[in-house]
């Protein structure tokens, strides 16, 4: 493991606690209120502040017309009041509900969140709604939400505060709010530390690894980007707690080995989750179908 070493700076000291020893990118942490993306999950009408989907694919020439008509050049931010009016006559979604902003179609609510919404097929509903700019080389990029909630929007986001708009952007704030949620974890103590701290390879916890994985494997350098998933399958199995392992390291892992032309080891690395997974839990699986398919 001395390439996980290396890439994370993780000291070469197995007497180290778990929750002593430091995780990847902690020295992001300077930056992370600005960048920090939440990861928090709700359904329902439990979530009143919603991004929208769509806004940089069909709705992307609508939402430029917003920004010119708004005297919004390069980067910008605009806070309106839009409405939405559900389209039962989408073909995609007849329960799907569009936002527009002066007539202009900026996004979808999230199809769990719009079958919640009490809207008639011919009414419509005002909410307020935030709309980022930014001017990337490859064009624009824009993302928005709406506040679904009573009373004053309660943004996650501001003119001061801007979302990560870029891949490279995203990428970033994904990673600092995975290595916060795991520093805040081992801070707390008790059986949730314990639980992240069985997840710990050489001093990083393996959902830290996602992020590293896939730049790794977008500048080729998939024998790293294996080394990186071992340990990840290695945290997984050994957090597992009885249930079975998170399969997408495996996964990866398995689509290296195929890249690499290394059938040997991408039947083996798939035996390995098939083994340590409860036997109720293998038939079905995309593990089992990817080996099925491989050794009929």
């Amino acid at each position: 493991m001395g390439f996980l070493r290396r890439l994370f700076g993780v000291r070469d000291d197995a007497a180290v606690p778990a929750h002593e020893q430091p995780s990847f990118s902690r020295s992001a942490k300077k930056g992370r209120a600005q960048g920090r993306v939440s990861m928090s999950v709700s359904t329902g009408n439990d979530q009143p502040l919603v991004q929208l989907t769509g806004t940089t694919t069909f709705a992307k020439v609508a939402i430029a017309a917003l920004a010119r008509r708004h005297g919004i050049v390069g980067s910008g931010y605009l806070e309106t009041t839009g409405s939405l009016q559900r389209e039962p006559d989408n073909a995609a979604d007849p329960h799907a509900v569009v936002v527009l902003v002066d007539g202009e179609r900026i996004g979808y609510l999230p199809g769990y969140i719009a079958r919640t919404q009490v809207i008639t097929a011919k009414g419509a509903r005002a909410i307020q709604v935030q709309i980022f700019y930014e001017m990337l080389p490859r064009g624009l990029r824009a993302e928005a939400w709406t506040w679904l909630g009573d009373g004053l929007p309660q943004w996650q986001w501001s003119s001061s505060n801007r979302p990560p708009m870029s891949s490279k952007a995203k990428a970033a704030a994904h990673q600092d709010s995975i290595n916060e949620m795991v520093d805040e974890a081992l801070a707390e103590g008790g059986t949730r530390a314990s639980s992240f701290e069985a997840g710990m390879v050489n001093g990083v916890h393996y959902l830290q690894l996602i992020e590293p994985i896939k730049q790794l494997k977008r500048d080729g350098r998939l024998e790293e980007a294996l080394v990186l998933c071992t340990a990840a399958i290695e945290g997984a199995e050994n957090a597992r707690e009885g249930r079975e392992p998170a399969p997408g390291y495996t996964e990866q892992a398995a689509i290296i080995h195929r890249k690499l032309g290394h059938r040997d080891e991408e039947i083996a690395v798939l035996r390995r989750w098939l083994k340590v997974c409860p036997p109720e839990h293998r038939e079905g699986s995309r593990i089992k179908e990817r080996l099925d398919k491989l050794v009929g």
